[in-house]
């Protein structure tokens, strides 16, 4: 895939169809801006939640969290966001809430919760336990919500800097099919860019759509999520320069539309990606 020049339009990415791989409050908003941007974006959610096996433990552990038990949550994914909503969580004005990035800020807020601490350069479990620790020398009470497969990285960094942890897990990542006709769109070249946000993304992007052609352009959030989807045999073709969604679709702007004249027609340029 060849990036294009510069573009002066104030909607560069007019013509384009975008899918997005989560719904809800932060797919809805994501859609929102690539409206403004000109593109139509396809809400087509890969992942979706599914109920810990552990439903008491999560059960009191929310009970807590409402009764103001915790000093602080860490938040490190969009879908523990879904659980929070879902579940009609209550955090409580003393209880600071930590997110591992923008785009799991941005879902926190989507939903009316607040946001008291992003990593400023690191953002992962490490770089969110670090910063952390720096915030607060003198030990606390946190609560971490996780996904059943996610290495206790965090946990195991705030306990041993003295905090008092309760690592539970809040669900289970599920795989969500597409519907035929998305399929079939990604197959064809008519959805001309898919945005990759995670690793979770990533596995189902890989599993769902085996045939992506080579002018689609696959876009990662961040480093981290590139690496995650080159794991899962993913090619990506451009990596966001933060991890934000503005960031990501700013990256996706960068190339030309495949099919500008008409969609539909196969592309007459030999494009090449991007290697990783």
């Amino acid at each position: 895939m060849n990036a294009s020049s510069p573009q002066a339009s104030a909607k560069p990415l007019t013509g384009w169809r975008v899918l997005v791989p989560r719904g809800g409050p932060w797919g809805d908003g994501v859609a929102a801006t690539l409206r403004r941007q000109g593109a139509t974006p396809v809400i087509a959610p890969l992942i979706n939640f599914a109920p810990t096996n552990d439903q008491a433990t999560l059960d009191e552990a929310l009970a807590d969290l409402a009764a103001g038990v915790f000093d602080w949550l860490t938040v490190t994914s969009a879908t523990t966001v879904d659980v929070l909503y879902a579940y009609r969580a209550v955090i409580p004005a003393k209880t600071k809430i930590a997110a591992v990035g923008e785009t799991t800020a941005a879902a926190l807020l989507a939903v009316g919760y607040r946001v008291d601490l992003v990593p400023d350069r690191d953002n992962s479990a490490a770089g969110m336990a670090e910063q952390l620790i720096a915030l607060e020398p003198e030990p606390r009470d946190v609560l971490t919500l996780r996904s059943e497969i996610a290495k206790p990285v965090l946990t195991r960094m705030l306990m041993e800097a003295g905090h008092r942890v309760r690592s539970v897990v809040a669900y289970r990542t599920v795989g969500v099919p597409v519907t035929d006709r998305i399929a079939t769109d990604v197959r064809s070249g008519r959805i001309n860019a898919i945005l990759v946000t995670s690793g979770s993304v990533a596995e189902q992007v890989r599993e769902q759509f085996p045939e992506i052609p080579r002018t689609t352009v696959v876009a990662a959030i961040g480093p981290r999520t590139a690496k995650d989807a080159k794991r899962a045999g993913l090619p990506v073709d451009v990596v966001a320069e933060t991890q934000t969604v503005d960031a990501l679709i700013d990256a996706v702007g960068r190339f030309a539309l495949p099919h500008a004249i008409d969609e539909f027609a196969p592309s007459t340029d030999a494009l090449r990606r991007i290697q990783p």
